[in-house]
């Protein structure tokens, strides 16, 4: 094994963290770039605007079944060889979407990009607690955000430019040469991070105890929980944003993109206040207070919804406070869940994603049968997965739950 990387030159040390933000970004590329597209698939496959956002539930049913695979392989067979296997079925899956002639078989082309999608998310995470010491998980998550930020920042432009220019077929394959283009980066570029003598059985019985052994744990659970719920809201406004602001509100497609760069931009800058913080202020806390605020923009979603005060300004405000808070939720969740695992970062990063794409889909599911024709049902979901996520987190997550043994940490950090 080579130096770790906190011990590397400043270059190799960004380029590892620029290497695994892209490969989570799959996820985000994935959705962020079709949607501009998705009212205009109503009338292509003349279907059902349910019909439609099921595209989008398969992708997130993918995305929380494929990630249980992941991490038993990656725990044994090292980092790169399912991440040679995940690429490859994403770059095949998403030309096959652009050549489909019917909503279903769109549908079921998305659940396969999403499994392949979701290699990059669960690998990435297990690199990171393989190659830093648990002290600084959090501002590597942060930087990761930074990373995957820039994904809904410019993939709605992209998409939107690319639906009026060249047809909605072309973000399909564009997003299969990025694939391609990422597959020859990663296998040039990207060293394996698990050492031979780490690496664990893949056996089922231990499988299943290492799943049980996840789940017993309160902080794990109860972090990887809110992250879901937390998760679910953001989704739940990436599935109605294009017919609340294009179709109610009469945004154009290639103009739509301007709400989700707000919104990112939003994300990139609570999360890199989150990784700057001084290291003595409590995981726990910030994590929480977050939540509090997710909770409180949810609220006020609801109350301009169901009055319409403000207009479109009143909807996409707090939705804008709700997805900064994101940024400050998802790396302090992702480092409490994963930093007391270090053993079995692969199955603890493949059960954290399950459990949150799990609940995302269920949400999207939720909505899809919901009526579209106001912003209530939108607002309606962030709302209560706001109050979820604050519910849990003052249930499950605190000062004495957070703390790991000082043996615990030394057995990570040596790892």
């Amino acid at each position: 094994m080579s130096a770790p990387v906190y011990q590397r030159t400043r270059f190799r040390y960004f380029e590892l963290i620029v290497l695994m933000g892209v490969l989570q970004a799959f996820a985000p590329l994935s959705i962020d770039m079709y949607l501009p597209s998705m009212p205009l698939l109503e009338k292509v496959f003349h279907a059902t605007t349910a019909e439609v956002q099921t595209t989008l539930v398969t992708f997130l049913l993918g995305y929380a079944l494929g990630q249980s695979l992941y991490g038993p392989i990656a725990d044994r067979f090292g980092r790169k060889p399912p991440l040679y296997w995940s690429l490859a079925l994403f770059i095949t899956s998403s030309a096959a979407c652009a050549l489909t002639k019917s909503i279903h078989v769109l549908s079921a082309f998305r659940f396969l990009q999403a499994v392949a999608a979701c290699g990059g998310a669960v690998v990435s995470r297990a690199m990171v607690r393989d190659l830093f010491p648990p002290h600084d998980l959090r501002r590597i998550f942060s930087m990761l955000v930074l990373v995957l930020g820039v994904s809904p920042l410019v993939a709605p432009f992209i998409g939107g430019y690319l639906l009026v220019w060249f047809g909605w077929k072309s973000i399909f394959l564009t997003q299969a040469s990025l694939g391609a283009l990422t597959l020859l980066t990663m296998h040039f570029r990207l060293d394996e991070s698990l050492p031979p003598e780490h690496q664990r059985p893949l056996d089922m019985a231990n499988i299943i105890a290492s799943y049980k052994h996840l789940l017993k744990d309160r902080t794990f659970l109860g972090a990887s929980l809110v992250c879901g719920f937390s998760s679910a809201g953001m989704f739940a406004y990436i599935a109605s944003a294009p017919f609340v602001f294009i179709n109610i509100f009469k945004m154009p497609p290639q103009q739509f993109g301007w709400l989700f760069g707000a919104i990112a931009a939003g994300m990139i800058i609570s999360s890199q206040i989150n990784g700057s913080m001084p290291r003595h202020v409590p995981i726990w806390r910030v994590l929480r207070l977050s939540n509090l605020v997710q909770f409180a923009s949810g609220v006020l979603v609801l109350a301009a919804a169901s009055t319409g005060a403000g207009g479109m300004i009143g909807i996409f405000a707090p939705v804008f406070a709700y997805m900064c808070a994101a940024g400050f939720v998802f790396p302090n969740g992702n480092t409490i869940a994963m930093m007391r695992h270090g053993n079995m970062a692969g199955m603890a990063s493949a059960l954290l994603g399950v459990n949150q794409f799990t609940i995302a889909a269920a949400t999207t599911i939720v909505l899809g049968y919901i009526d579209n024709a106001s912003a209530m049902p939108m607002a309606i979901v962030i709302a209560g997965c706001g109050l979820a996520a604050t519910l849990l987190n003052f249930a499950t997550l605190g000062s004495k739950l957070e703390t790991m043994p000082a043996a615990m940490v030394e057995t990570g950090a040596a790892h």
